[in-house]
């Protein structure tokens, strides 16, 4: 009987062939195990945060419906290099930070009035600029994309056609923000440049003249998901095969 049982506990047992139909994945009990697999899109189970979720829908919301010319005019905006170049020449006229204005008044007050002249510099401000704009004194307005409620600049670019002062929209007010010294800006504009600057100036103002003189005109979305486009495109396909066999059935 002894014999019989440490026969049984010597005899191993031979390995299984693994299945080439379902291959093994071990788990990784480690530190790093719950990281996600690579190759697999598990976006669709993540429960992503209210502001995430709120712009994609606004996003898709935006493709779908049939969005007003007024409205779609903020969705066209300057390409990269254009903003690129835009930005360069106005990086040229910041505003003056608080301690080099009390520098230049120091001066002022001290009798130096050549070097105590207001230098030309952006102007921001929604109701600053507006007034600029009335009176014909701004020279080239920028306005920001994402103001939010658009409400708030809506109205801008009819003002800025019907005073005949060139625009421009550009993507980001925290990039205007940034040429103002403040965290973000809707609009800025310039009433004057340097001498040197005039040649450019006037190239931006033909420029946009011509890019956003009837941007006002178009209207946008309308755009369906890819299932519904499929669909009318299968629709379409029926209707002239349909229309094909007619005009086959009419001409015997």
């Amino acid at each position: 009987m002894a014999s019989k049982a440490t026969k049984k506990t010597t005899a191993k047992k031979e390995p299984k062939e693994p299945s080439p139909l379902f291959p093994a994945r071990p788990k990784l009990t480690g530190t790093g195990g719950d990281v996600r697999p690579k190759g697999r899109d598990l976006s669709r189970y993540v429960r992503w945060p209210k502001n995430v979720r709120l712009q994609r829908q606004k996003k898709i919301l935006l493709q779908r419906l049939k969005v007003p010319p007024v409205i779609n005019q903020f969705s066209k905006t300057l390409d990269k290099n254009q903003a690129a170049n835009l930005f360069k020449f106005l990086n040229n006229y910041l505003p003056e930070t608080s301690a080099a204005k009390k520098q230049r008044l120091e001066t002022t007050a001290a009798g130096d009035k050549k070097t105590g002249e207001a230098p030309t510099v952006l102007k921001f401000g929604l109701k600053h600029v507006t007034t600029l704009i009335e009176n014909k004194k701004a020279k080239l307005v920028v306005i920001a994309h994402d103001v939010n409620p658009i409400e708030l600049v809506v109205w801008l670019p009819a003002l800025c056609r019907r005073m005949g002062i060139p625009f421009a929209i550009v993507k980001g007010k925290g990039r205007l923000g940034a040429l103002t010294h403040q965290k973000s800006a809707a609009v800025i504009a310039l009433t004057s440049v340097k001498k040197g600057d005039e040649s450019e100036l006037k190239t931006f103002q033909d420029n946009f003249n011509a890019q956003f003189g009837d941007a006002e005109r178009k209207w946008g979305g309308g755009v369906m998901g890819l299932k519904t486009q499929v669909m009318l495109q299968k629709r379409k396909k029926a209707l002239e095969i349909e229309a094909a066999k007619k005009a086959e059935q009419l001409r015997r």
